[in-house]
């Protein structure tokens, strides 16, 4: 292939300022000339200095002038040569048949589609379809040729489980519906896509069941999405940032998720996929506080086993954002809650400090954060190591240098291993945020403090929506018939109906009447 486009500028009638002119007058809008020549001169100075596109003239059926224009590495160079060029070189066997009828019924390509705008051809390029135009039409041929690098599908490095599927998302959008079709095969599993980003050009699909997605929440999806003007979309979390209920809270409204099976059982309760090319990690919404506490294995494992973890994911949920705080609390104002013999020891402990317990806490605490955080950017073969043997040291180092006490190395591993508990990495964080200001109210205000942050926090969920729905649902407000699946998690035949706000139009996931019930005798 070469860049045979001399002869062909060398014809234009346009000039280059006249070009530019319309250009700024969004020439992008119009319709393609009825001259040839006009047509390649305009997409040769559209994508002037664009080395990886390529413009390869020849002459159809050895008599009229034609182009075909690609991007090299996305497109298949093959595929041209083979399906496009080769027969379109030679004579026409049947002098009766026109070009469109050829190329919209004879030629080797599975996709032809016929375009009219400047804007539909830009987008057949960039999207790796070669764009044919040929001398004598206002319009041009999108051959549906791409030819994109794909990743293998892998299990989710950051959901990984004992037991469930070991298939995850992957960059590749086609690769992410034909998962979710794989597992939802009725035809009602409808999907709207566009493109957002002035420039990327990124495609997104929002996914939904037809007959139990409540038709306002998708609209209202919808809406938000098309109200998006930026200039690119880089992963789903810009779209995440764009679209939530309320962008200044520090607790996520919009789950992600890299595993198909999370994501289809969401679809049959009622709620909404958005798929983003270029991202393993597809948006779930609407959510609630307690959808972020739940695992999938949570309904793979026996219900019983499923309750047990969920209650120990929510004791060092507390643990997690509450433990540092009543140390520096009971050990700044109520010395008196401590018994004796540990007051002592831990005095003991604390004779070399020369810090207050809030400064020995954040000390710590920061210096654990630290440490995690350069674990998950380090390369995988360095990072655990770096994480784990770093805290051993460091907080062995600062014991015998009298920086921070023993007890509070404690309380800072006991925090960390709490943390892990939260299976979703946004809640995690945002509870990891929380702990700062807690410890300061602690050290402010003892245990008073504490009560009055998480009446802070509990007033903060309360007013949290997500698309609509409150946060803390079904617990606020109350719905007796879900606490099923938040509280605790019952056996599968007793969850007969959907969550009432994401799956009202179709209740039941069961027939009424016919779930199985446990056998007596």
């Amino acid at each position: 292939m070469i860049r045979n486009v001399d002869k062909l500028l060398s014809k234009a009638k346009e000039t280059k300022p006249q070009l530019q002119k319309k250009l700024e007058d969004s020439i992008l809008q119009d319709l393609l000339y009825e001259n040839f020549d006009q047509n390649v001169n305009m997409f040769f100075y559209i994508y002037e200095n664009c080395p990886d596109v390529m413009f390869h003239s020849f002459l159809f059926f050895g008599q009229q002038r034609a182009i075909i224009i690609y991007i090299k590495g996305l497109s298949d160079t093959e595929a041209i040569e083979h399906f496009v060029l080769t027969p379109s070189m030679q004579r026409n066997p049947d002098e009766s048949q026109t070009l469109n009828e050829f190329l919209e019924s004879k030629m080797p390509v599975l996709n032809v589609k016929k375009v009219t705008t400047v804007a539909h051809c830009i987008e057949s390029i960039s999207d790796g379809n070669p764009l044919l135009l040929y001398e004598g039409e206002a319009s041009g041929y999108s051959l549906g040729l791409a030819k994109r690098e794909k990743r293998a599908i892998e299990e989710p490095v950051a959901e990984g489980g004992v037991r469930g599927s070991r298939e995850g998302f992957t960059e590749s959008l086609e690769v992410g519906i034909s998962l979710l079709r794989r597992i939802i095969k009725s035809p009602a599993l409808k999907m709207q896509a566009m493109k957002i980003g002035n420039y990327t050009k990124t495609n997104v699909v929002l996914a939904y069941v037809e007959g139990i997605a409540d038709q306002t929440l998708i609209d209202e999806m919808m809406n938000r999405l098309k109200r998006i003007q930026v200039d690119g979309i880089l992963e789903s979390g810009n779209i995440e940032e764009m679209i939530e209920d309320n962008p200044y809270s520090p607790f996520p409204q919009i789950m992600s998720t890299e595993r198909p099976d999370v994501a289809c059982s969401n679809l049959l309760e009622g709620r909404a996929v958005i798929l983003v090319e270029g991202t393993p990690f597809c948006l779930i919404a609407p959510i609630s506080f307690f959808s972020l506490l739940q695992s999938h294995e949570d309904y793979y494992q026996r219900f019983m086993i499923g309750t047990f973890i969920r209650w120990l994911r929510y004791l060092f949920l507390g643990i997690s954002l509450l433990l540092p705080s009543l140390y520096v609390a009971v050990l700044t104002f109520h010395q008196e809650m401590v018994p004796p013999q540990l007051l002592l020891s831990m005095a003991a402990s604390r004779d070399a400090v020369p810090f207050p317990a809030l400064v020995e806490a954040l000390l710590m605490e920061i210096s654990f954060e630290a440490l995690r955080e350069a674990g998950v950017r380090l390369p995988k073969q360095i990072g655990s190591a770096v994480s784990i043997v770093g805290a051993l040291v460091i907080g062995q180092a600062a014991v015998q240098a009298g920086l921070v006490s023993a007890p509070m190395v404690i309380i800072v591993a006991i925090t960390g291993i709490a943390s892990f508990m939260i299976p979703r990495y946004s809640a995690g964080i945002s509870i990891r945020l929380l702990r700062f200001p807690i410890m300061l109210l602690a050290a402010t205000l003892g245990l008073l403090g504490i009560v009055m942050g998480i009446i802070a926090i509990a007033i903060h969920l309360c007013t949290l929506r997500s698309f609509g729905v409150p946060y803390l649902t079904p617990l606020a407000p109350l719905k007796g018939r879900e606490l099923k699946d938040a509280l605790w998690r019952s056996p599968l035949w007793m969850m007969d109906t959907r969550p009432h706000l994401t799956g009202e139009s179709n209740l039941y996931r069961q027939s009424p009447g016919q779930a199985p019930s446990p056998k007596k005798g």
